[in-house]
């Protein structure tokens, strides 16, 4: 059994031997969750990730998922390689023996829904130190994928809980400075976005082996070449804490070995080197530190020397189609 597979049977193995409070979505005894019932709203769950440290964050995040207008959100929290501080009835609990890192660890949240999530129509993904400020989300995101049967995804805005302010990183285009205009994209933000489950059916999850950083733009690109659309929506909102995405110490190491495992296994031969070579040269026009970059050139040629995962290229189509939505694959 190879790597992916061997992960993936841990995710089911893990799902059918821990999640607890599994309940029907509807109450109607089935677990369909409504999905394309045309007389019932769309059926929202929520998937949080937590490795245990933040036990007031995440009620107080938790306490803004039930706040939200409409049927109430199923909730799963999976603690990933940590157990989990008492929740309140009604959520599911995951707890994973071991870290499986991020995109890991949110496929075992998607598959406490059933295959696909397809027990609910659209999940949300949440960081445990988000917060929604809004109780109109949950409707605006039902209103986003009912309106548009070709939508896969949105991603929210992030915003300081003190300042009001959106980091630059935090909207998905190249053309960020203003978070507050709303628009088509081609990624999205991991901890803070809704995903249709369709798109895990069609595509797959998340990919596991990437443990932490590009886990959205693999999947988005997934997703675009299947025909689904990405939104970044500014009025729907995450309050998250101003941070740095370099205080995780693998960091440098992460994002330049899944930058090079991204571009194997979904750009077009042609464009695997030049779109490597743009951000080698953006990365030493940057200037970081020697530790940093000697942290990144070893993640760059691990990149190179290790299994990737599947290779599926995408078609010439779909380059053309992230290069009108204002971000061709090479940057």
């Amino acid at each position: 059994m190879d790597g992916a597979a061997g992960a993936a049977e841990h995710r089911r193995a893990a799902v059918r031997g821990t999640v607890s409070e599994m309940t029907d979505t509807d109450g109607t005894g089935s677990t369909d969750g409504g999905v394309g019932r045309e007389d019932k709203p769309l059926a929202l769950g929520a998937v949080i990730l937590t490795m245990g440290n933040r036990p007031e964050e995440l009620r107080a995040l938790l306490d803004s998922v039930a706040k939200q207008d409409g049927d109430p959100i199923q909730v799963v929290v999976v603690g990933n390689g940590a157990p989990l501080p008492e929740l309140p009835d009604g959520v599911r609990t995951v707890e994973l023996p071991e870290n499986l890192g991020i995109p890991g660890g949110r496929n075992v949240g998607i598959e406490a829904f059933g295959p696909g999530g397809r027990e609910v129509d659209v999940l949300l993904f949440l960081d445990d130190d988000g917060l929604l400020p809004n109780t109109d989300t949950a409707e605006l995101v039902r209103r986003a994928f009912a309106a548009d049967p070709r939508l896969g995804i949105v991603s929210f805005r992030i915003a300081d809980p003190v300042t009001g302010a959106t980091q630059r990183r935090h909207v998905p285009r190249l053309r960020a400075s203003d978070p507050m205009r709303s628009s088509r994209v081609t990624t999205f933000l991991g901890g803070a976005n809704a995903v249709r489950t369709k798109v895990f059916q069609e595509v797959g999850g998340l990919p596991d082996e990437f443990f932490y950083a590009h886990e959205e733009t693999d999947l988005a690109w997934r997703a675009l070449d299947a025909g689904w659309m990405i939104d970044y929506r500014s009025d729907m909102v995450l309050h998250h804490p101003t941070t740095l995405p370099s205080r995780h110490a693998v960091y440098h190491r992460m994002v330049a070995r899944n930058r090079v495992w991204l571009a194997r296994r979904n750009l077009p031969l042609p464009l695997v080197p030049l779109y490597l070579g743009v951000w080698l040269l953006l990365t030493l026009l940057r200037r970081p530190s020697r530790p940093a970059l000697r942290a990144w050139m070893g993640g760059f040629k691990e990149g190179w020397t290790t299994p990737c995962g599947p290779r599926r290229p995408m078609k010439w189509r779909t380059v053309w189609r992230l290069t009108r939505l204002g971000r061709p694959p090479v940057i």
